[in-house]
């Protein structure tokens, strides 16, 4: 994630509150998308941006996860994810984004 968007989601959750945050992962790969996870949970785990040693501890989920997924019009979801859907590894995303956050409980 970069800097920008770390920037952007500490202003959110800071503005909103915490609870009222949620994040929604768009990444191809699985590691990027725990990446990501992580840095919205945890804090960068590079230390490199506004959310290093910041722990948020958002919500946070991948778009093909089956609760994002279950909440979006399914012609919606078709039209704007449907075809990634089909070329992601996407049981590999869901396995990493179940582990990021079971770390952060």
């Amino acid at each position: 994630m970069d800097l920008e968007n770390q920037k952007r989601v500490k202003d959110a959750a800071d503005k909103y509150g915490k609870e009222n945050v949620m994040v929604i992962i768009g990444a191809a790969e699985a590691e990027a998308a725990g990446l990501a996870a992580e840095t919205v949970t945890l804090g960068d785990p590079t230390f490199a941006g506004p959310l290093a040693g910041v722990a948020l501890g958002l919500a946070v989920y991948h778009a093909v996860e089956p609760e994002f997924k279950n909440e979006v019009d399914p012609e919606v979801y078709e039209e704007q994810i449907g075809m990634m859907e089909m070329v992601l590894d996407v049981d590999s995303i869901i396995e990493e984004m179940n582990n990021i956050r079971n770390e952060s409980v």
